[in-house]
C-alpha cells in the first residue's frame, strides 16, 4: 500500500514532530512482565490520517514503518474460538485468548482475556516465556502490556467488560496489538461496547483485525462492522463464531469482499495485503 500526501509541504514538519515523539516516548512497564516502549508504527501511520489517501502497498514500499525492504511474511493460523496463533518470521510465536492450547507446539508469547475459561487459562504451561493477561489480576487499575521479542512488538488498548450479573467491569478486556514485519494486527478480545475516541487513538491503524461476530455474548455486528470499517483495516478474521452470526456479520459489512478458506491458515505480508478490504473465512470451529 502506498501513502500518497494529500498536503502542503509545510505539514512535513509537524509529522516529523509526531514521530519524534513517538520515538521518544517514555517507558511503561507492569510488574512482573517484561515490556518495553517502543514507537508503534500503527500509531504513526494512522497519525498521517486523514491527509493521507490510503492505497495498497507494494512490498518495498513501507517506508518509516517497514523493518527491512525485503517482502516478509507472517503466518497467521485460526485454532479455535477466539484463539489465533500468529508467527513472525523469525519465528516468534504468539498465540491469542490463550486457553491452554494453541498447538503442539507452546508458544512464545500468550495473550488472554477475562470473559470466560475459552478466553484464558488460570494455568498457563510455566514453559511459556511470556503470559500477558488483558486485566489486572491485581485489581488497581488497567493491566499494561508493552513486550518486544525479537521481530514482534505486542501491546494492549484496556476495555470495559460485562460481568456474568450485567454490569460492566472496568478494563476487564485488553485489545492487544501485535507489530510485526511492518503489519499491524489486532485482536478485540470479548469487546463488549463501542470504542471510544481516545480507544481508536490508542489503537492507530491496524491493516488486520480479528473481530467476535457472535452478536449475542459480545457486542452487536453492526457495532463490529463500524469498528472494522473505522480502523481501515484491510483483512477482518471472524472469530467468536458460528456460521449463521458469521452470515449476519457479512451483510452488516456489504463493502467488504469475502474469501471463504477451506485451510485453517495462511501467510500475509505488506505487500500482499488486498486492494479492497476482505473478510477471510478460515476453516475451523
Amino acid at each position: 500500500m502506498r501513502l500518497r500526501l494529500n498536503v502542503p509541504l509545510v505539514l512535513a514538519v509537524p509529522l516529523t514532530l509526531c514521530l519524534t515523539a513517538l520515538w521518544s516516548a517514555p517507558a511503561m512497564a507492569q510488574a512482573g512482565a517484561a515490556s518495553e516502549e517502543r514507537p508503534s508504527q500503527c500509531h504513526a501511520i494512522a497519525s498521517l490520517s486523514p491527509t493521507v489517501t490510503f492505497a495498497q502497498f507494494s512490498s518495498n514500499e513501507r517506508g518509516l514503518f517497514q523493518d527491512q525492504a525485503t517482502d516478509r511474511t507472517v503466518r497467521i493460523t485460526y485454532v479455535t474460538h477466539s484463539t489465533f496463533l500468529i508467527e513472525s518470521p523469525n519465528g516468534v510465536r504468539a498465540a491469542t485468548d490463550f486457553a491452554g492450547y494453541a498447538g503442539p507446539e507452546l508458544p512464545d508469547i500468550v495473550t488472554m482475556n477475562k470473559a470466560h475459561s475459552s478466553h484464558n487459562t488460570p494455568f498457563p504451561d510455566p514453559e511459556i516465556p511470556h503470559v500477558l493477561r488483558g486485566w489486572n489480576p491485581n485489581g488497581d487499575g488497567p493491566a499494561r502490556h508493552r513486550l518486544t521479542l525479537d521481530d514482534m512488538y505486542v501491546r494492549n488498548v484496556p476495555t470495559d467488560i460485562r460481568s456474568w450479573g450485567g454490569a460492566m467491569e472496568a478494563d476487564g478486556n485488553s485489545i492487544f496489538i501485535f507489530e510485526v514485519a511492518g503489519l499491524c494486527i489486532g485482536h478485540l478480545g470479548h469487546l463488549h461496547h463501542k470504542l471510544t475516541e481516545d480507544d481508536f487513538a490508542a489503537i492507530g491503524r491496524l491493516d488486520i483485525l480479528m473481530v467476535p461476530v457472535d452478536g449475542g455474548m459480545t457486542m452487536s455486528q453492526d457495532g463490529m462492522g463500524e469498528i472494522a470499517e473505522r480502523l481501515r483495516s484491510q483483512i477482518i478474521l471472524p472469530m467468536h463464531r458460528f456460521r449463521g452470526p458469521i452470515d449476519r456479520f457479512l451483510a452488516k459489512v456489504p463493502d467488504f469482499a469475502v474469501d471463504w478458506r477451506d485451510t485453517a491458515g495462511f501467510t500475509i505480508s505488506v505487500g500482499t495485503l488486498p486492494d479492497r478490504p476482505t473478510v477471510i473465512v478460515l476453516s475451523g470451529v
